[in-house]
């Protein structure tokens, strides 16, 4: 059964990078029509597609936050990353990070708050 768990700081101050990882256990990050996205939801909305990485390693990103975001993988590890540059509250949500063909697997979600 894949697994995935999110990791990394709870709270960024504003103007600064977030940076998470995502441990994939029990499938391979390079698996055959496989893409690992990103993903959050805001205090009270729904959730927002943030980028994702497939197979092949090409990486998609959401138009809106193309600017700011770089996503990665670490094959060695099993893992791949997210980066969001220049935060602000309005990034405060839960990060979660899901792969699969479809989705087919969720990290049970990290808080991160953007406060000073």
């Amino acid at each position: 059964q894949v697994q995935l768990q999110e990791s990394g700081p709870g709270l960024v101050k504003p103007s600064q990078t977030l940076s998470l990882t995502c441990s994939v256990s029990g499938g391979s990050v390079t698996a055959t029509n496989y893409a690992w996205d990103w993903i959050r939801q805001p205090p009270g909305k729904g959730l927002e597609w943030m980028g994702a990485i497939n197979t092949r390693g090409r990486i998609f990103y959401s138009s809106s936050l193309k600017s700011r975001i770089t996503i990665a993988r670490d094959t060695s590890k099993n893992q791949f990353t997210l980066q969001l540059s220049s935060v602000t509250p309005d990034d405060t949500a839960v990060y979660y990070c899901a792969g699969g063909e479809t989705y087919d697997y969720w990290g049970q979600g990290t808080q991160v708050t953007v406060s000073s």
